[in-house]
């Protein structure tokens, strides 16, 4: 083993190409292919794109970039309607792919490449998703909408509405009979003009007899995607009629809290049977509710529940009937009282001889059910001429109740209760207790001493204080006085019930003013009583660049700066360097408001974190820098034009290049660590590739991989080393694939179990087996099948389908090349494809013979969408025949041979020596496609892929 590893390293070589390669830094192309279920992809006008796609297919879209540095690609959409927002969704990945896609996914796709190298490169393409939806039928008449059963003299209107993309193809049949315009004067065929193409009418006029028939509604989108045809049934007869119901329920129900409200719906007519279902204002039933045979149950309802209910009988005859009750869900609530000194006087305290009014105020639900009492020190107190009680209007909601008291005397001094109730019980009642007294005075605000202006640390926690005077004590409502902008909570306004306002992790941004001020509920209903508070956040301060990575050589200068941005207070007292916990310089500030620290000439121990902390009263702000002497990553390069070459039948070689990003940004790069670990692996395999003289920006690097052995996938890590130690690596994923080398040959005999990495189509009915006559099975079936392979040896092995027993008539295989990479050579554009001839032999001998058929699929397509570039069927005798085909193709692509079986078991074909050459075919195309000339596969856009081989080296 380790012998292998050492005659593998032994042939590495490196080449430096000494180029100072203007072409190397490249800005980004970009190009979309797809892969996924397209139904269609077509070039429309201004060369957009439109990619069709059946809905509940996958959508998968590949974004080829070129360009060097490799290009960061992100995919975005925009919606295809205005209220259908996704412009904000993003993914960052080469492959978009979508899952079962849905209509509203449908809209425009961009990709978008960039590299920092000029402007990025943006490509987008129009995905139509495709659908058809069940057809409806509704009936209609010309008179009325229909009360009763469709008579004769009555013109009736079929309309048959579906919803699908591409527009519908409608078509109707009255039993099995085709029905067209002019087809039957009592019968005409139109389209609103409204409605787009989603509707087609019926029209019967002057019912007849023969009209009472089963009519079809066909809905076609042409089989587009393979969507096949919908089709709805209707049955007109003379008793034909729309539907009706009956609720047998109250409107409305007026229930107590935790009752359970059942509400029935009958059928009372409609042919045919009208479907039930309820609705509700809320827009949907509750969750706990029960529906069956048309009777919604809500058990245990609340406040929640309450609100109309509709139940909507629909049988497609005339408008559906619809019935509605409301539910009521009986209670109080939110009870509130203020008191209202004597209008008359100027004067917001209450005095003996004056008028004093007292109001209560509750939410009711009904409100009509709403009643008020009033007690005076807990006894019942009926309206006289000094103690006038009164109630607004019950429509008017919340209710509210007054007591007037006229000519304030002593003895009226007291408390008073109002008590609020609904009729019939069922609801607690709410009370309210008010205390009428010689201490009963309106309210005063003010702020303590000390607590304005209150200055707090950000993140702690706050409270803000107004001390409220009088009795009764009313709510203190808490909002910003300088701003209009939310509270901490969130809301506009915040109540309290003690004065104080607490705020919790406090933020700079909530400084400014608060305003307290009295609410007129329980308490005083006088002009409000105000007083401002204001909020000092004091935060250290904060400072640019919060950390930064320099990179720098030995033996030269470094500068660092750290700036304030803002503080408070904005008075910054000191500054201090450190390396580590080293202080390295140490001061304050002037009118400036930055700081800077220079090394003169950086030496080893000058590597390291450095901080400055700028420090006010409240506390540090931090710039970090980490100085390193460390190497930027290296820049694989990924548009090589064909970096593989064959050496021999299972070895290959690669050729590795890449750019050094920033190479005279730190001491010269020694040398490179070339690491490889097989995917799925955790052991690394590691050498040293030594570097002569310095690396120029931009110049291309490249390493010869040889003794590559097939066909397995590898990591590859690329890490620059100085005498600092080892700078930032990066890592590519190398795979193996098919390659054509310039000139290009590519020649498979199926000899080797691998098959030239050939592999089945998994979405076919069978497989394609390697075979020889020497090792056939002596039970093979005669007369059909070759008797060796193409150059006539009985050991030679060739590719064939097998057509006995259990296969059937039509039944495909179908065998896949590797991909072929045919990058021109300037990869970047292409006037002209390549040509290429693809030969190989067959062998169709048997009197059941199907199909072979041979494709070409480029890079992006699905196999549906390859069309044959050679086809033939049938007995073609006992002998092998060469096949040669030239074909164009733009980008990477694959052959694709195709066994269809035929009638019977006497029908195997083989195939053999399957080539590819660079170049015309010399002689003209074997068995072509009746009418074809030579294949070119249609696109207009240069594929620039590379191809990736296996690498072997020694573990590290």
């Amino acid at each position: 083993m380790m012998d292998g590893i050492i005659s593998v390293l032994g042939v590495l070589t490196l080449v430096l190409e000494g180029i100072w390669c203007q072409g190397v830094y490249a800005p980004p192309t970009v190009r979309i292919v797809h892969s996924g279920h397209a139904c269609n992809v077509e070039e429309e006008r201004y060369s957009e794109r439109v990619y069709t796609i059946r809905e509940g297919e996958t959508l998968e879209l590949s974004c080829l970039v070129t360009g060097h540095p490799r290009p960061q690609i992100r995919w975005t959409k925009t919606a295809g309607s205005v209220s259908d927002r996704f412009q904000d969704s993003s993914v960052f990945n080469e492959t978009l792919h979508i899952s079962k896609i849905q209509r509203h996914q449908g809209g425009r796709y961009y990709c978008k490449a960039e590299n920092g190298l000029g402007s990025p490169a943006i490509k987008s393409i129009r995905v139509d998703v495709y659908y058809l939806d069940e057809p409806v039928v509704t009936v209609h008449q010309s008179i009325g909408e229909a009360k009763e059963q469709f008579y004769y003299e009555r013109t009736v209107f079929l309309r048959c509405v579906a919803n699908s993309n591409p527009p519908i193809r409608y078509s109707w049949n009255r039993g099995r009979d085709v029905l067209s315009q002019g087809s039957d004067k009592g019968v005409e065929i139109y389209e609103p003009f409204f409605t787009q193409g989603e509707t087609k009418i019926l029209k019967l006029k002057n019912l007849r007899p023969k009209d009472y028939a089963n009519y079809s509604c066909i809905a076609s989108v042409r089989n587009v995607c393979g969507i096949a045809d919908r089709k709805v049934v209707f049955r007109l007869t003379n008793k034909t009629a729309p539907a009706s119901i009956k609720l047998l329920v109250e409107d409305p129900i007026v229930v107590n809290p935790g009752q359970t409200v059942s509400l029935v719906c009958i059928s009372t007519g409609g042919e045919p049977e009208p479907s039930l279902t309820w609705t509700s204002s809320a827009g949907s039933l509750p969750e706990k509710s029960l529906v069956k045979d048309g009777t919604l149950t809500l058990p245990a309802v609340s406040s929640e529940d309450a609100g109309l209910y509709g139940c909507v009988a629909s049988n497609n005859v005339g408008n559906p009937a619809k019935k509605s009750t409301t539910i009521i869900v009986r209670a109080l609530k939110k009870g509130r009282f203020w008191i209202t000194p004597d209008p008359y006087h100027n004067d917001d305290n209450i005095q003996i001889g004056r008028e004093v009014k007292i109001s209560c105020q509750v939410e009711a639900t009904p409100p009509e059910e709403l009643q008020f009492s009033w007690l005076k020190n807990g006894r019942a107190l009926r309206s006289s001429e000094r103690m006038v009680i009164t109630q607004t209007d019950p429509d008017i909601s919340p209710g509210t109740t007054n007591l007037d008291i006229i000519d304030l005397k002593f003895t009226d001094f007291g408390t008073y209760t109002c008590v609020a109730s609904l009729r019939g019980g069922g609801i607690p009642e709410i009370s309210i207790d008010v205390n009428i007294s010689s201490t009963t005075v309106p309210p005063n605000l003010t702020v303590p001493q000390g607590k304005s202006p209150l200055a707090v640390r950000e993140g702690e926690t706050v409270e803000l204080e107004c001390l409220v005077s009088g009795k009764p004590k009313p709510i203190i409502l808490w909002s910003r006085a300088d701003k209009e902008v939310p509270m901490p909570d969130g809301s506009m306004q915040m109540e309290s019930y003690d004065g104080m306002l607490r705020i919790v992790n406090v933020s700079r941004e909530m400084s400014g003013s608060y305003r307290c001020q009295t609410s007129q509920f329980n308490g005083f209903n006088v002009k409000p009583r105000e007083a401002v508070v204001e909020l000092i956040v004091q935060y250290p301060p904060a400072v640019e660049p919060v950390w930064q990575e320099v990179r720098q050589g030995l033996g030269r200068p470094v500068g660092l700066n750290c700036r304030v941005l803002r503080a408070h207070p904005s008075r910054v007292l000191r500054f201090e360097w450190r390396l580590g916990s080293r202080l390295l310089h140490a001061g304050h500030f002037d009118s400036r408001d930055e700081t800077d620290y220079t090394i003169r000439s950086l030496a080893r121990e000058s590597y390291g974190e450095y901080t400055c902390d700028i420090i006010n009263e409240v506390g540090p702000g931090r710039c970090t820098f980490l100085l390193t002497g460390k190497a930027f990553s290296p820049e694989f390069y990924y548009d090589t034009y064909n970096p593989l070459w064959q050496n021999r039948p299972r070895v290959y070689g690669y050729k590795l290049q890449w750019t050094q990003m920033n190479p005279g940004a730190v001491d010269r790069i020694m040398a490179y660590r070339l690491g490889i670990r097989q995917t799925g692996q955790q052991r690394w395999w590691e050498q040293e590739i030594p570097v002569e003289g310095n690396i120029q920006k931009g110049e291309l690097i490249t390493h010869n991989l040889t003794e590559l052995i097939r066909p397995e996938a590898y990591v590859v890590r690329l890490t620059p080393i100085t005498r600092f130690g080892e700078g930032d690596s990066t890592t590519r994923i190398v795979t193996y694939s098919a390659l054509l080398s310039s000139p290009g040959e590519f020649h498979c005999s199926f000899e080797e179990e691998p098959i030239c990495m050939f592999t089945q189509d998994k979405n076919d009915d069978f497989d394609w087996m390697r075979h020889s006559a020497a090792t056939r099975d002596t039970k093979y079936t005669p007369n059909t099948g070759p008797s060796g392979d193409r150059a006539g040896s009985k050991q030679g092995f060739y590719m064939y389908i097998e057509t006995s027993r259990p296969r059937k008539e039509g039944d495909t295989a179908r065998l896949l090349s590797p991909a072929f990479n045919v990058a021109p050579k300037n990869p970047y554009s292409i006037t002209s494809p390549p040509a290429y001839c693809f030969g190989f032999y067959y062998h169709m001998y048997g009197k059941h013979i199907g199909s072979l058929n041979a494709f070409v699929k480029q890079k992006g397509q699905s196999t549906s969408d390859a069309g044959p570039v050679w086809s033939l069927s049938g007995n073609q005798g006992d002998r092998w025949r060469q096949a040669k085909i030239t074909i164009h193709p733009v980008s990477s692509f694959q052959v694709i041979f195709e066994g269809i079986r035929g009638p019977g078991i006497e029908g195997d074909i083989a195939i053999d020596d399957v080539t590819l050459e660079e170049g015309e075919c010399p002689d003209p195309p074997s068995n072509p496609i009746r009418g074809a000339a030579p294949h070119t596969v249609s696109s207009i856009w240069p594929l620039s892929v590379t191809l990736f081989f296996t690498l072997f080296f020694r573990q590290r």
